[in-house]
């Protein structure tokens, strides 16, 4: 049931015109393509979500990159953000391979969904704040879709902040002053009123610097402190421990 509405959403994602200047922004990536991508048939729009739809997992990333999830389809397929990212998710064993190039180039997740705040390219990977509340919902209809998800992994204070404002908007009790973001940072907020009466609990929120090259690339974000963080979510999904040993 779950793969069936996610796979409806996603068709809904990829054909979604609500922000014009970004949907144009898309396109003009695809057309003026790097030198390295000349011959590749640009997605050029929107990139749904994807992985495994009983994820307790959901990592939630910023939006996709004018070359990379923009390019194929996929989000954090096709540039060194991925590369990052896969390659820990492979040593995590959330991922049945270190690397992804394109879609069906045998790509598996297991325990883990991948999102994005943001599902267009934004200029400059800075999106506005209306964009990001423009697109949000579609979260929130993934994490609807997904009763299994038991952490939401928030890469990038962007993406923290989303989270944070999608539970607000769940009812969920926020605390004062605003929790901030920081790699490994945790938040567990109170269900709201309905969900705790269903017996029910908002997903744990956990931080990590965001996989960019601006973060890999300087030191500040290390294939060590990645796996750090993607054990700590195997603990709380209730996910056998894996050994890495060459993070």
């Amino acid at each position: 049931m779950s793969a069936a509405r996610l796979k409806k959403l996603g068709r809904e994602i990829s054909a979604c015109q609500r922000c014009p200047e970004l949907i144009e922004w898309c396109a003009r990536a695809g057309r003026e393509k790097r030198r390295a991508h000349a011959d590749y048939n640009y997605w050029a729009g929107p990139v749904p979500g994807f992985g495994d739809p009983a994820a307790p997992l959901l990592i939630l990333g910023l939006a996709p990159g004018a070359h990379g999830a923009n390019r194929t389809g996929r989000l954090f397929t096709g540039d060194r953000s991925g590369d990052f990212l896969f390659a820990g998710l492979h040593r995590a064993g959330f991922a049945n391979q270190a690397e992804s190039l394109e879609p069906g180039d045998g790509l598996e997740l297991s325990g883990a969904w991948i999102s994005a705040a943001l599902r267009c390219a934004p200029p400059g990977n800075k999106p506005t704040r209306e964009q990001i509340n423009t697109c949000l919902p579609f979260v929130e209809r993934e994490l609807n879709a997904m009763p299994n998800v038991r952490v939401i992994l928030c890469l990038g204070g962007i993406a923290w902040n989303a989270a944070l404002k999608l539970m607000a908007e769940r009812a969920c009790p926020m605390p004062r002053p605003r929790p901030r973001f920081g790699h490994g940072v945790e938040l567990q907020l109170p269900a709201s009123a309905t969900d705790k009466g269903a017996g029910l609990a908002p997903p744990l929120l956990i931080g990590s610097y965001h996989v960019s090259q601006q973060n890999t690339f300087t030191g500040r974000m290390r294939p060590e402190m990645l796996d750090a963080v993607l054990q700590r979510c195997r603990e709380v999904c209730a996910l056998p421990p894996v050994e890495i040993t060459n993070g």
